[in-house]
């Protein structure tokens, strides 16, 4: 008879062990389809540097990327995302790359337009190419989507922002994996004296860019590995994404952040890896 109960007992355990994983997969796979990527986060940053102008102190930098337009994330998660970003009242915008994730089966340009056109920031709004916004002939439809925005498309290419009479440098360059980045171009007029802050789609550009007097960079691309097993880590890195993917990162006298973006690529879920909104206080550093 004692043998009888254990074995049923052992049966039972091994009934409510096969259940109880059961039920974990089924809701951690529910939860990453369905709630993370929904769930936003905005993060605060503070970025202290010398070259920071004294107007500039206190000046706010948001950042959003990676949307991915088509596929998980669409207009009307586009259109919440705006009103977040002007609940905010930053100063300058800038997206790092990825609008759209399929540019050749897009056809809602014009409406991104529109919604994009009611982002708010008084010293400027400015993009750079990823890499699906090169891919699916979609250079020239991302080009237009983002000029009739607003936003100044900074490829291979520099501009001053000016605030009362001072200056900060923003650059931007090309997406290394399908378009032709060229850091002579990009970084052409800079100086020793310039507070630089370069756009990058791709976060791993940074091991050169802190080389070249650039003082911070603001990439996105990797989606923070947007599925991570607990112990493991991300489940993949994408190409440029290799050494930096997520997070702050203090690169001698350079400061890269990389942005877990705001959609979702090859697989509609999300685990352990928010979407984000990033802000970046400028400080000026005695």
């Amino acid at each position: 008879m004692k043998r009888d109960f254990s074995r049923r007992d052992f049966f039972k355990k091994g009934l409510k062990t096969f259940l109880s994983v059961a039920g974990v997969i089924i809701g951690s796979g529910f939860y990453a389809r369905n709630i993370e990527p929904y769930w936003l986060s905005i993060t605060h940053h503070k970025i202290s540097h010398s070259l920071i102008p004294q107007t500039f102190s206190g000046i706010k930098i948001l950042q959003f990327s990676d949307t991915h337009l088509g596929f998980h994330y669409q207009l009307k998660d586009l259109l919440k995302t705006v009103s977040v970003i002007n609940e905010l009242q930053p100063d300058i915008v800038v997206f790092t790359g990825d609008l759209l994730d399929k540019p050749d089966q897009f056809s809602e340009q014009k409406n991104t337009i529109e919604i994009l056109k009611a982002v708010k920031a008084p010293l400027g709004k400015y993009s750079v190419y990823g890499n699906h916004d090169h891919g699916g002939y979609g250079t020239e439809h991302y080009a237009k989507i983002m000029k009739e925005s607003g936003f100044t498309l900074l490829k291979n290419s520099n501009q001053p922002i000016t605030y009362q009479n001072e200056e900060i440098i923003i650059a931007g360059i090309d997406d290394p994996m399908l378009g032709n980045p060229n850091w002579e171009q990009t970084l052409s007029g800079l100086t020793n004296n310039h507070f630089c802050l370069l756009l990058s789609h791709a976060p791993d550009l940074a091991d050169f860019a802190q080389t070249q007097g650039v003082s911070m960079q603001l990439s996105g691309h990797s989606h923070g590995g947007q599925v991570k097993l607990p112990l493991f880590g991300p489940l993949m890195k994408p190409l440029f994404a290799n050494n930096y993917y997520e997070g702050r990162y203090d690169l001698n006298s350079l400061t890269l952040y990389v942005n877990r973006g705001l959609g979702t690529t090859r697989l509609p879920i999300r685990l352990l890896s928010r979407p984000e909104i990033s802000i970046f206080t400028l400080i000026k550093k005695d």
